[in-house]
């Protein structure tokens, strides 16, 4: 059975059970199983009526709520392809995105949002309001086209960290093969879990915070449908830590600037509280830090055994709420500190790696075997292995056919049947991935050495916590420099940059720097909408800034 088709069965089978909830002003509403499918069948009766035919492009223009997840599905189960797109990118973009895959209409959730788009494009599609799509119509009375394993159901825009997004085509076969490998990973996870406590028996409890316009958050969405869970919407981005507590999930799905932040506000909470719990926990992550640097001292157990009893689980509790087995995050590698200090509360975080070409995922945490600063090993069914500078090469039955509208660049990425992700990676003998950095990110030095920016930047920005973002620079130089963002002193960088190069080679060493108090931003154009720097971007912006650095060096 195609996954949709799955899909709409698992809801016909809980049809009394709630499926879906949003959280609004602290008030929790939701709609079962066969609600959902009567909104389904709403918003199918009305794209019908418009006469579109299979394969014809349809935008989904909004912010998360039930009504896109139903909007979603209607559009897949008409034959149609859905082009989500995030509502909170600049309207030039998204004009940019629907000149390219033409839709014949865009349903939207805001009216101000879509007249922003008519003022940018005046030739625009017709946009049609969810309020005028679920209108109250129920039954689909015209026959419907069968949506086969190859037919593309989504096209799926890329961040384009380097220049223009481009739309990724994935077709029922890849979502179908990749909703049997998450579903499988959560059954692993939640092993043992179900309990006379569950609305349904086995049914997960899911807290959701990130864009379904994303394609790992748009996967995960679907698995959870599969799996017929509980899935509550955060519908304010400022109350997420509130919401978080509010539906004490089994698990959700984080990036992980959302895991840094809680990390942080931690430790500032308990500077700020004092007393004893602070002691203890000061001391506990001294000693754990030491033990997983196999350098225990005398007293560490102990001190570990207190805040295990005394200061995590109060922790754990008022952060996350009683119910988690783990966190799960991607988008980006997460700093090995972070999931080791989770670990230390108790906490596991599973890593996920993919690129939306390969429908969300190539690795997944194994639940029970974890590798602190790893991805996982790749998902059954799919290769992966290491090409040229080390990039990382992808294949099976997750890979998108190509992207829409783009032969070439299609070519480029695919080729001899293996995706080039442009990650650098490299892999252990228990065949559990390591993200290094990225091919295209490779800077190379005037003597010839190739050196991957992450790896320097990761270790400056753990000896300089007032930073808020480092890029190194240094292409065709003779060495290497960095642009520091955040409220960072000439005296604070230096040293950091002076505890860093000890470490490192002559080669490697980062010799001047740049203080820029503006962090870099999605408003600056200088990241993207998923948190990834632009560094094509930041080195365009701040070309003028990057010579004066050099020669002030140079002259120096």
């Amino acid at each position: 059975m195609l996954f949709l088709g799955e899909i709409l069965s698992q809801l016909k089978a809980s049809a009394d059970t709630r499926i879906l909830a949003e959280i609004r002003e602290d008030q929790v509403t939701g709609v079962t199983g066969s609600e959902l499918l009567e909104l389904i069948g709403e918003a199918r009766t009305f794209l019908a009526a418009k006469g579109l035919k299979k394969g014809d492009r349809c935008g989904l223009l909004d912010a998360n709520s039930i009504r896109w997840v139903a909007m979603d599905l209607a559009i897949m189960a008409e034959g149609l392809i859905v082009v989500p797109l995030y509502s909170r990118q600049a309207p030039a973009e998204l004009v940019a995105m629907m000149k390219d895959c033409t839709p014949s209409l865009v349903c939207c959730g805001d009216a101000a949002l879509r007249d922003r788009i008519v003022e940018q494009w005046a030739d625009a599609p017709t946009a049609f309001l969810f309020d005028e799509i679920f209108g109250g119509v129920e039954g689909v009375a015209l026959q419907r086209p069968q949506v086969e394993s190859d037919d593309p159901v989504t096209i799926v825009y890329t961040s384009g960290t380097s220049g223009e997004a481009k739309g990724v085509a994935l077709t029922a076969a890849n979502v179908g093969f990749m909703l049997e490998r998450t579903s499988g990973r959560l059954d692993e996870l939640m092993a043992g879990a179900a309990g006379p406590d569950r609305i349904l028996p086995g049914q997960d409890r899911i807290f959701h915070y990130l864009p379904f316009t994303f394609a790992a958050s748009w996967i995960a969405l679907l698995t959870f449908l599969k799996r017929r869970s509980l899935v509550t919407l955060n519908m304010d981005l400022t109350k997420i830590a509130a919401d978080m507590r509010a539906v004490a999930p089994d698990y959700f799905l984080n990036v992980p600037q959302l895991l840094e932040r809680m990390r942080r506000a931690v430790d500032e909470q308990l500077w700020q509280t004092g007393g004893v719990a602070l002691a203890i926990y000061s001391r506990a992550k001294g000693a754990w830090a030491r033990k997983h640097e196999k350098r225990p001292k005398s007293g560490d157990s102990l001190w570990l055994w207190l805040a295990d009893r005394l200061v995590f689980p109060t922790i754990r509790k008022k952060m996350i709420g009683s119910n988690l087995r783990a966190l799960i995050c991607g988008s980006a590698p997460l700093n090995p500190e972070t999931q080791l200090w989770f670990l230390m509360l108790g906490i596991r975080v599973l890593q996920v790696y993919g690129l939306t070409e390969t429908t969300a995922i190539c690795t997944m945490d194994d639940p029970n075997r974890v590798e602190v600063g790893r991805v996982g090993p790749a998902i059954t069914g799919m290769e992966m292995k290491l090409g040229e500078n080390d990039e990382i090469l992808a294949r099976g039955p997750n890979l998108f056919p190509g992207y829409w509208n783009r032969p070439q660049q299609t070519a480029e990425a695919l080729r001899d049947g293996w995706f080039h992700t442009g990650d650098q990676g490299e892999v252990n003998a228990a065949g559990n991935w390591r993200i290094v950095g990225r091919v295209k990110n490779l800077i190379i030095l005037g003597s010839g050495h190739k050196i991957s920016p992450e790896a320097v930047e990761d270790a400056i920005g753990k000896n300089l916590t007032e930073a808020q973002q480092v890029v190194v620079v240094g292409n065709g130089r003779g060495y290497l420099s960095a642009i520091i963002t955040g409220t960072v002193t000439e005296e604070q960088a230096q040293a950091a940059l002076d505890r860093v190069n000890r470490d490192l080679p002559h080669y490697k060493q980062v010799r001047a720097f740049r203080l820029h108090t503006a962090a870099f931003s999605i408003e600056s154009g200088t990241m993207t909408v998923n948190g990834k720097l632009k560094r094509d971007t930041i080195a365009a912006q701040m070309k003028n800034e990057i010579e004066e650095m050099y020669r002030v060096k140079q002259a120096g």
